[in-house]
């Protein structure tokens, strides 16, 4: 078997396995939509992990991709190379839908700035006087257009109904919601708050499946309960270190990446470590 990948994403690569795929998770890390040269050791094995065990505990609410994490029921010759182990997911091959289905919960990121504009984040009007970070009154539902390259596009309800018909539309609008307020609601009872997340769906004969991955550091915004104070900027368990470094290193966000010092890695490392430790252990 060929151990190249079809596809190689900015931080996973793709294995076609006829009507499966393996998708390993790799310890790149990408910020601004731009992958660095330095990895973060272990970062794969944290994202995968992390997504296999909230697969396993929202599955009462949709069906996922997930076949198998476990190392020793990979198929030949993934299950005989160690660089597999912990990092890589069986899965159904499912037909991928064009919608990135984004849940927010507290003001923060692109939200903030369209709110600070406009009192309202993609079209969904909401009541005046919040700050960032600021619970919102209930969480709402984002969608964007998943793009090749670059930033997905911000788009309205409306569009998505118009892309992928009126059933599913709704049917992914529901399901996201139902799984956020179930992970945001475990992850509280572990001293962390999901302030945002996405998902990606994909059709399995006829049927709406869940797929990529789920409430992890590069997919969430995890803050730490312990010390929110709506207002400021939160202590995070996410990327969002990196990028608030990478702010003040004076690059201009375009190729070639700055080169990560040591500090950063570990740095980097250790909330990633931290939110699989709470989340998981």
């Amino acid at each position: 078997m060929d151990l190249k990948p079809f596809k190689k994403g900015k931080v996973r690569d793709l294995y076609d396995l006829g009507d499966k795929m393996l998708m390993v998770a790799s310890d790149r890390i990408s910020a601004f939509d731009c992958v660095f040269n330095e990895p973060i050791p272990s970062k794969g094995i944290i994202l995968n992990s992390i997504s296999a065990f909230f697969f396993n505990l929202t599955q009462d609410i949709i069906n996922n991709h997930m076949i198998t994490a476990d190392f020793e029921k990979l198929p030949e010759p993934f299950n005989k190379d160690e660089y597999f182990k912990g990092r890589s997911m069986l899965v159904k091959k499912l037909s991928m839908l064009p919608v990135e289905c984004v849940v927010r919960g507290y003001l923060e990121g692109s939200g903030l700035r369209e709110y600070a504009k406009n009192t309202s984040i993609c079209g969904i009007p909401l009541r005046n006087g919040l700050k960032q970070a600021d619970k919102l009154d209930e969480p709402i539902y984002t969608p964007s257009i998943k793009a090749e390259e670059g930033h997905d596009i911000n788009t309205s309800y409306e569009e998505t109904e118009n892309m992928i018909g009126t059933e599913i539309a709704a049917l992914l609008k529901q399901k996201s919601l139902e799984l956020y307020i179930k992970a945001s609601g475990y992850a509280l009872t572990k001293g962390i708050i999901i302030a945002d997340t996405k998902f990606e769906f994909g059709i399995l004969d006829g049927n709406l499946v869940l797929a990529d991955e789920i409430f992890t550091p590069d997919s969430s915004r995890f803050w730490d309960a312990s010390e929110y104070m709506p207002g400021r900027a939160q202590k995070s368990f996410d990327k969002q270190y990196l990028r608030e470094y990478l702010e003040t290193t004076g690059w201009d966000k375009n190729p070639p990446a700055p080169t990560l010092n040591n500090h950063v890695i570990t740095q980097t490392l250790n909330k990633y470590k931290e939110a699989y430790e709470r989340l998981v252990k």
